[in-house]
């Protein structure tokens, strides 16, 4: 039975874990450019970078934004994330709704990063990442891994390359997760979710953003037996019931399973199944709101497409109605119609952690206990932050490039920067005291204070200085008993130096 990957049909798959045979070509090539592989300038790659518009993009199923609108907001998102806890506590209904109109695409990397949690667990862990991608990894997951690597989003001009930069980094970053959870080891949809990440940001981050889908977002998914995935998708039939009556009681009356049709939608979280545009702003909303976003995107696509009788009528069994899952109507995954839809679907987070504990309580009645126990689920970046509040030091935002100087020049550019400081510092000018040329006799006498020292080339002498301050000077230095006296002689000689002028001024 063929189902179609961003555009193409490829064959089913046994298992979820393991893939069979692809449709692709094995030709080898040394490059990690389309041209290298045959892919020359006449196919021309959409905004997405996907290659001749295998990716199912056109004009009318993705909304543009006009350049202006796209600046305020990148302007926004920058302020955002130079405080992001501040923001997360304070105004989180802000950044909600900022994810859920787009992310700006210059910045919807290290967005996605910050709101998975990847920056902290990175800042937490220091070097782990070299130290995974390091190791030789376990020779049964890699050869698999291996295998997959061609398989992934193969006409995008990152992936299109055997051997290129975007499948060595798909390959350290699976191969590094398979060490750092050696009981899951490697899932194949986690490949869809790691290249998606590998598209935004670099590897040693979208290896963190990976470990945080699986083990906040969606914990258990990847683990042997796919317990979890089972379960929510008894919890995504109940609440189609609420959701969809019409769509709930097809089901359940020709017995079609939930893992039957919603396991690559949850497990890839829609990355191989919606148009590209749609895909970005599901991932936006989803890393912002959690896994109820997954739940509402099955939701709308399920009353849509089997919600009226009309659409029911040529689905007489199981295989016509796969068949029309498979193949969704295009205009109910357009991503104006798609996210409008998603605000209208009456599904919270309590909602499914409520159907949660009552498709837990079926399970253990029916199956007995889970035999993979994985952590509690966070149901968004929000509380994600709050289970391990992050230092301050954690959300600051590294650079990309680095340059390693000598330590001569090292040196002489930090003694450039201390002078060029002390230039630029302003030294606050003293503020001098002028003394009052026109003394009245009734003015107290002035202030103890230190006497002006004279500038260097000044030739002034002490009989020159003012009478103010020459009196000042002779009550230091005569003796209290005879002060009067020595104040009397010394203003007479004062007086007699002094031109008409001057002693007019005064005396």
């Amino acid at each position: 039975m063929a189902k179609i990957e961003n555009g193409r049909q490829l064959s089913d798959t046994r298992s979820i874990r393991t893939i069979g045979s692809s449709n692709i070509d094995d030709e080898s090539s040394f490059g990690s450019d389309s041209e290298i592989n045959g892919f020359t300038s006449d196919r021309q790659t959409d905004k997405y970078g996907f290659i001749g518009g295998v990716q199912r993009y056109t004009e009318e199923s993705a909304l543009d934004v006009p350049p202006e609108v796209l600046r305020q907001r990148e302007v926004k998102w920058l302020d955002m994330l130079s405080h992001w806890d501040k923001w997360m506590i304070k105004r989180f209904n802000k950044v909600r709704l900022r994810c859920q109109k787009g992310i700006p695409p210059a910045l919807r990397g290290r967005a996605w990063l910050y709101l998975s949690g990847g920056k902290v667990k990175k800042e937490q862990n220091h070097e782990k990442f070299q130290e995974l991608d390091s190791q030789p990894g376990d020779p049964k997951w890699i050869d698999v891994i291996e295998k997959d690597l061609h398989r992934q989003f193969p006409f995008h001009e990152m992936f299109v390359s055997r051997g290129g930069h975007g499948q060595q980094d798909l390959f350290r970053v699976l191969k590094a997760y398979t060490l750092y959870k050696p009981e899951e080891g490697y899932c194949q949809a986690q490949a869809p979710i790691a290249a998606v990440l590998l598209m935004h940001m670099p590897a040693e981050d979208a290896f963190w953003g990976l470990v945080q889908v699986c083990e906040k977002y969606l914990p258990g998914y990847y683990s042997p037996g796919l317990e979890a995935i089972q379960l929510d998708g008894e919890i995504l039939f109940a609440l189609l019931r609420r959701v969809s009556p019409v769509a709930f009681r097809h089901l359940e009356k020709h017995k079609i399973d939930p893992i039957l049709y919603m396991t690559e939608w949850f497990m890839c979280a829609f990355s191989r199944t919606l148009p590209w545009a749609s895909v970005l702003r599901v991932w936006d909303m989803f890393l912002c709101d959690g896994v109820k976003i997954i739940f509402r995107v099955g939701l709308v696509l399920l009353k849509y497409t089997l919600g009226t009788r009309e659409k029911l009528k040529n689905c007489q069994g199981l295989y016509e109605t796969m068949e029309l899952l498979r193949a969704i109507d295009p205009r109910y995954m357009q991503e104006g119609f798609l996210v409008r839809e998603l605000f209208e679907v009456p599904v919270t987070a309590r909602d499914i952690e409520r159907e949660h504990h009552s498709q837990l309580k079926r399970w253990k009645k029916n199956r007995g206990e889970l035999n993979f126990r994985p952590s509690p689920r966070m149901h968004g970046a929000r509380p994600i932050m709050m289970a391990e509040p992050p230092r301050r030091q954690d959300l600051q935002q590294n650079p990309t490039i680095l340059f390693e100087a000598s330590d001569t020049m090292q040196l002489k550019k930090n003694e450039e920067r201390k002078s060029k400081n002390k230039k630029n510092m302003k030294k606050p000018m003293p503020i001098e005291e002028i003394p009052n040329p026109y003394p009245l006799h009734n003015d107290p006498p002035p202030p103890p204070t230190d006497p002006p020292v004279p500038p260097p080339d000044s030739t002034m002498m002490p009989e020159s200085l003012p009478k103010t301050e020459m009196d000042f000077l002779l009550q230091q230095e005569a003796p209290s008993n005879d002060l009067p006296a020595a104040k009397e002689s010394t203003h007479q000689k004062s007086t007699q130096s002094l031109s008409s002028t001057e002693q007019d001024t005064y005396l």
